[in-house]
């Protein structure tokens, strides 16, 4: 076992402080990485305040992971030492289930994907995540990041971007389609970056234009505010695809009405409460309300190219290891424009 510095935090809505935790040593198969950037991500503190149920404490969030490979096991054959790679939400799965086959891990009906924290690895022990030193990860969950890319501003990608590009290719994201995009923030704007990039007309929906100026800049072609009951009038039967990245609870039958016949809500935030909809618009228009989760290993390294090819990675302000509480009220406060990165060197 490896001691390696983190940052954990106790117990449930606990601040998050420094301490030590224990990496397994590196296996045959395995990769012994050197984390350099973690992400924060809104997800971290759903699970470290339980909101999304119990929790497994000491917790070490962090699934937005960018580092440098420093060891490998001797049956590794896709990396090498000094290789750039990431790590995202999981770490492994059951490997032998038609989803895990079809390279689709993040809907593992198998053992389920082991996330990176807050579950329990294969051995029965505690993952941890992201804001530590180093971990340890099976080659076939570590992901290449390309040299057209910094580590800092592609840790992020490991979710935020992901999350955003599985759906925007799945529901068909590109020339002649208009797609909305609810919400600018950690998520948001990637999710215009890559709609952008993939060739659509995007639009984005957000409470105020407060931050109408960054929106077009990342590559929206409209920008409206839902604050105004105006924007809901002129924008019905407007959108093939509209993807809500915000955790609140929304209006969607208001945000369903927006949709072409045919078109799709997709959820990519997580509310803590259950949402309510009136099925008339979905029944009256062929519309469909649909989730999504992040993408597998194979289209994760997709994404990681794709962004590499449009040279952008996530908009992001990096912090040291002490200011993690403090971006986490910032992050409740939506004061971050758009990604806390965590320098890992200050753990």
């Amino acid at each position: 076992m490896t001691t390696v510095a983190a940052y954990a935090a106790p117990a449930a809505k606990a601040p998050l402080e420094r301490t030590t935790i224990e990496r397994r040593p590196v296996g045959e198969f395995d990769v012994l990485i050197d984390i350099k950037f973690a992400g924060i991500c809104h997800s971290d503190i759903h699970q470290v305040q339980e909101g999304w149920g119990t929790a497994i404490f000491p917790m070490v969030p962090g699934h937005e992971i960018a580092g440098v490979v420093s060891e490998v096991g001797p049956g590794v054959t896709k990396y090498k030492v000094g290789d750039r790679v990431g790590v995202g939400c999981f770490v492994d799965s059951c490997r032998e289930c038609d989803h895990c086959k079809a390279g689709l891990e993040q809907y593992c009906t198998g053992s389920g994907m082991i996330q990176t924290y807050n579950y329990l690895d294969k051995d029965g022990r505690p993952t941890y995540g992201g804001y530590s030193e180093k971990i340890v990860v099976d080659e076939n969950y570590a992901v290449r990041i390309p040299d057209g890319l910094a580590l800092d501003v592609a840790a992020p990608l490991l979710c935020a971007g992901i999350t955003l590009y599985s759906p925007l290719k799945h529901w068909g994201a590109g020339p002649g389609k208009k797609v909305a995009i609810v919400g600018l923030g950690g998520l948001g704007h990637m999710g215009v970056k890559i709609a952008h990039a993939l060739g659509a007309e995007v639009t984005v929906l957000s409470q105020s234009l407060r931050k109408k100026d960054d929106g077009l800049k990342l590559g929206a072609d409209h920008y409206y505010a839902t604050s105004d009951p105006k924007t809901f009038e002129e924008l019905a039967g407007t959108f093939d695809l509209i993807v809500s990245t915000v955790s609140a609870p929304l209006d969607f039958s208001g945000y369903v009405n927006l949709l072409k016949i045919d078109g799709a809500l997709v959820n990519v935030g997580a509310p803590e409460e259950p949402i309510s909809v009136n099925v008339f618009p979905l029944i009256m228009g062929r519309r469909s309300i649909a989730g999504s989760a992040i993408g597998g290993i194979a289209e994760t390294q997709e994404m990681l190219d794709f962004c590499a090819e449009h040279g952008f990675g996530a908009e992001i302000e990096l912090i040291s290891a002490n200011q993690i509480n403090e971006a986490y009220e910032r992050l409740l406060a939506s004061d971050v424009r758009y990604r806390f990165v965590i320098d890992t060197a200050t753990i």
